[in-house]
Parts: structure tokens; sequence; C-alpha cells
């Protein structure tokens, strides 16, 4: 998906809602579990309850890479359930040298056709260059998360943090335009100063929900005038019900914060 369609998806739709599927066999209803395929049946019934309400899907591959190669089949079968309609993320956060960087990127964009996937920039540009394919092709760029041991190294330094080095450097590489930065939800008092070092680029947001982040402090700090966010939440919407009723329960929740994101892209008007 190149990025003027994902523009004109967020506004058609009203929304730059990212939906997490965190799929836990363990968490899914009790229901689906002597299906021939648990995850990818809870999967398609969210991705059904959801489709209108959000852009983008996010599928966290350690939950899949855990359950061994039915795992993958069912990473495949998601993707192309989802279709073209929207961006579809691999939350795999690879990094490596560069002829393994070329494996994952093949493995992710080829062989199961995904727009995006998430990376760890701790190796530098020639970590980062392989996963630079085709201009519908993202990498999403860990940067500042949300999780509380982000601190360890991401606030080190002195004139520049780590966490601002990394989106200051990346946008000198070849490939930056297909760049996205992941910025926590959770860090909202930072995403503003992101968004000036990072002017044009977008950045996916996690921690919105069941971490705490909130919607409007990441909203008004970090759009910019094309949107320039995909805002991912997964727990609060995947696992709103544990009953027959959990995809009702998940189209709720994406409802209401797809209202919520409608009212904020009324003031880019």
């Amino acid at each position: 998906m190149k990025r003027e369609q994902l523009i004109r998806e967020i506004f058609k739709k009203r929304t730059y809602l990212c939906v997490g599927l965190d799929t836990d066999p363990e968490k899914i209803p009790l229901h689906l579990r002597d299906a021939e395929d648990p995850l990818f049946e809870f999967n398609k019934q969210i991705i059904d309850a959801t489709r209108d309400l959000c852009v983008a899907y996010k599928p966290n591959t350690a939950f899949y890479e855990a359950c061994g190669a039915a795992g993958w089949e069912t990473l495949k079968k998601t993707a192309a359930y989802i279709g073209a309609s929207h961006l579809r993320i691999a939350d795999a956060k690879r990094g490596d040298i560069g002829n393994t960087s070329e494996r994952y990127a093949h493995a992710f964009f080829r062989a199961m056709d995904y727009d995006a996937v998430t990376v760890a920039p701790y190796m530098g540009e020639d970590s980062v260059k392989p996963f630079v394919t085709s201009p519908e092709k993202w990498i999403v760029l860990l940067a500042h998360t949300s999780n509380p041991g982000s601190a360890d190294f991401q606030l080190f330094g002195d004139k520049h943090k780590l966490f601002e080095e990394v989106v200051l450097k990346s946008q000198q590489w070849v490939g930056s335009g297909q760049l996205m930065f992941v910025v926590g939800a959770t860090r909202a008092d930072r995403i503003g100063h992101i968004r000036k070092l990072a002017p044009d680029h977008f950045f996916l947001v996690p921690g919105i929900g069941a971490q705490g982040g909130s919607l409007e402090e990441v909203s008004l700090h970090g759009m910019n005038k094309d949107c320039g966010l995909l805002v991912n939440a997964s727990r609060s919407i995947i696992y709103a019900s544990s009953g027959t009723d959990f995809a009702e329960a998940a189209r709720r929740e994406a409802l209401s914060l797809q209202a919520e994101m409608s009212s904020f892209l009324d003031r880019l008007a």
C-alpha cells in the first residue's frame, strides 16, 4: 500500500485505527478452540467485525511463531484475508546484517505479502536497507517504545538521546520515505518533540487502551497535515469479550475509538 492510498483511506473512513492481532491461543473464546485453525477463525471474525473501522491490522508474529509451521500458515492466511484494502503490518521486530535481513524481507513481503514489518535499528543502516524493496512496502522502525524498560537505552545520551539519533539518522538513509516510526502512546509528552524531528513521517503508536495511553494526547501532539498516525489497539479490542459475542464486543470498542478519531480529524479540516 502506497502512502497516498493510506492517507486516502484514513480520511475516507475517518479513522487512523490499527487493530493489533495479538492472538493468544489461551485467550481466544472456548467455542473456537475446536476449529481447524482456531487462531485464523478468531482473526477472521475480528476482521469481519472491524474492517470498516480501521485502516490497518498488525499481527504480532510471536503469537504465531510459537505455534510452529501451523502458525506461519495462519499468518499467511490472515494477510490474504485482510487483503490489499488495509495496511498489513507484520510486528516481527527483526534486525540483523544484510543477507539475513534480505531473507526476513522476503519472508514477510513476498512469501506472506505483508505491506510493512517492524524493524529494530540497533545494527544500523545495512540491517534496515534490505527491507527497502518497493514503494509499496514500509519499514516501521522502533524509535521510542512504550515499555518501562525503554529508558534503559532509548534515553541514553546528552546532546541527543538515542531515540532522537535513530529518528534523525534514519531519515538520511536510502528509502527513508518508506519509514514509519514506532512511538509509544505512554510517552505522549515526547510525541510532539518527535513530530518536530520527523514532520512528514507516519508514526505507529501502540499503548492506547489496555496500556493506558491517551488517544487525545497522541492525536493533539502527533498529527500532521496528512494525519501521520496509525494508533494501534490490541487487547482492548480483540479481548473485549471472551464469550460468543467477542466479535460484536470488538466492534463496539473499535467503533468508540473510530468516533473519537473522527473528531480529531475534523480539526485538520
